[in-house]
């Protein structure tokens, strides 16, 4: 409500009471807030933009798995970002460096490093005030892009199919809105009251780069980190070959792997005990091995002895 007609900014958008999950659905689909307490019943508006960062559920980022599995949020939520970025910890020398840096420059001065072509940048004045003026503007959409937003929605949903289970994101109807809610702020920038086409590929254009931070680019040659599930599958392949080795642990034509000896070998990669029911569920969802749970609820995974 305080941030009406302005921006709303949320750190630790992932760790956010339910109660608070299920308030904010309607902030963002209705720009209101219904609120009933201490007798009073009323509506308010909560016309503002939201900028949200969140952190992966695992502690990294697994590129194999969707925004909404990584971050932990429905993805009902999610779709109600016109935009989703994601900003991974690389190890690059150059950024590393420039960000070093700038943490110490701040730390010791108290303001940033003065990089070159920083004199040509807006100043804060400027660009408050050329902020103030572009929100004046409200930009219609002619009738005669109707056909052409529909055809490029229409377009979207057909590459997304093909996609199949590589897609990341999803393009629902809400998607619509998001195109025009872009190219309505494009249209703003140039001080138009009209969206042009321009504008609509501008908005696309946007989309297509925030679809493309969420592909999984591990095919840039560059060795990546195992990541806790794929290490966790690991250890327990490595332990049900040395069990069959040593002739112990057989069930009925696999070898046994108990929970609590899945805990024992992952627990100096820091892998947690949530990590290690996924890895169990994912890879029996996959018929690699089976998995029963015994008398605490914990899983006993059965490998199968040709797989060993």
């Amino acid at each position: 409500v305080l941030a009406d007609k302005g921006v709303c900014c949320i750190d630790e958008f992932d760790k956010m009471e339910e109660s608070d999950r299920t308030a904010i659905h309607e902030v963002m689909e209705q720009q209101t807030v219904s609120i009933a307490k201490a007798g009073i019943t009323t509506t308010l508006n909560t016309r503002t933009t939201l900028l949200a960062a969140a952190n992966p559920a695992w502690g990294r980022y697994d590129k194999r798995r969707t925004p909404a599995e990584n971050i932990n949020l429905p993805a009902a939520l999610l779709s109600r970002f016109d935009l989703l970025w994601l900003i991974l910890d690389e190890v690059n020398d150059d950024t590393d460096k420039q960000l070093a840096a700038h943490v110490l420059s701040v730390h010791r001065t108290g303001a940033p490093p003065v990089r070159p072509g920083a004199n040509d940048a807006l100043s804060p004045d400027t660009l408050r005030a050329y902020i103030a003026q572009a929100k004046t503007y409200e930009p219609h959409v002619p009738p005669e892009l109707t056909d052409y937003i529909a055809a490029v929605y229409a377009e979207m949903r057909q590459m997304e199919k093909s996609e199949g289970e590589m897609s990341h994101t999803y393009t629902t109807p809400r998607t619509l809105l998001s195109i025009l809610r872009l190219a309505q702020s494009a249209a703003k920038i140039r001080f138009s009251r009209v969206v042009t086409e321009g504008d609509v590929n501008e908005a696309l254009r946007l989309m297509a780069a925030s679809k493309s931070s969420l592909r999984d680019k591990g095919a840039d040659g560059q060795a990546r980190r195992e990541d806790p599930v794929s290490l966790c599958y690991r250890l327990v392949r490595e332990e049900a070959r040395r069990l069959a080795a040593q002739g112990g642990a057989r069930g009925a034509g696999s070898v046994e792997v108990p929970f609590t000896r899945i805990t024992e070998l992952t627990a100096k990669y820091n892998i947690s005990h949530d990590e290690i029911r996924a890895c169990i569920q994912e890879y029996a969802d996959l018929a690699v091995w089976t998995a029963v749970a015994d008398v605490d609820g914990n899983y006993v995974v059965h490998v199968p002895e040709e797989d060993v």
